[in-house]
């Protein structure tokens, strides 16, 4: 009777300007809501990646540790025993697990360098490998073993000139990956600052002392 007498005096129905209010601010809110979502869901997928990089330069120096055959400073052979590609080859297990969501492209080098005491590398003490799918070294000719996917560009520190002996050298692996955003945050970003501002830089090393000689 009241919303009747209302409308014939001409007055609107409050209920009515609350539904418009509220349509009006669920407007403005979901977008930063969905904003924000995106947000979080981009970081967790960042996070996984980040894990499996860092995880794959353990694996790595904990393998150079473990297999380190130095000993001679000028050597015919600069790693008789295939040292650095078993490095590769423990980082790139990793990397290519089921589990991993690292995309294989975006792993421009793996670096097998010197480590100082700070753990940074020591000066051009570094043996650099590129991501070259398919066509790097095959540790197992035997027929189902997938090569390398890194081939050696640069060699500056053989396996065979590392000490392992009283005072046993440091060895750092390190993997340089470009994380590139996943969800429509993607769209996003590379809308305000272009494709390169859609992409991360997810580099994660290693350092670890090598296992003295008994």
């Amino acid at each position: 009777m009241r919303a009747v007498l209302r409308r014939l005096r001409g007055g609107t129905d409050p209920s009515a300007d609350e539904r418009g209010q509220s349509f009006v601010e669920f407007t403005l809110i979901l977008p930063v809501c969905l904003l924000l979502l995106m947000i979080m869901l981009e970081m967790g997928q960042a996070f996984n990646h980040k894990l499996t990089v860092g995880y794959a330069t353990r694996e790595g120096a904990r393998t150079g540790a473990a297999l380190a055959s130095g000993g001679a400073t000028n050597c015919a052979v600069a790693d008789p025993a295939q040292v650095d590609q078993q490095i590769i080859a423990a980082a790139q297990r990793i990397l290519k697990s089921p589990g991993s969501n690292v995309v294989m492209s975006d792993v421009s080098a793996i670096r097998i360098y010197r480590a100082t005491a700070t753990g940074s590398q020591s000066g051009s003490l570094v043996n650099v490998w590129t991501h070259t799918p398919g066509a790097g070294p095959d540790l197992d000719p035997g027929p189902g073993v997938d090569r390398l996917d890194f081939s050696q560009s640069t060699i500056a520190w053989p396996a065979c000139s590392r000490n392992n002996g009283v005072n046993p050298d440091s060895i750092g692996v390190r993997v340089d990956y470009t994380y590139r955003l996943t969800t429509p945050l993607q769209a996003v970003v590379a809308m305000n600052g272009g494709s390169q501002a859609a992409t991360l830089p997810m580099g994660d090393q290693t350092i670890m002392a090598l296992n003295p000689t008994n």
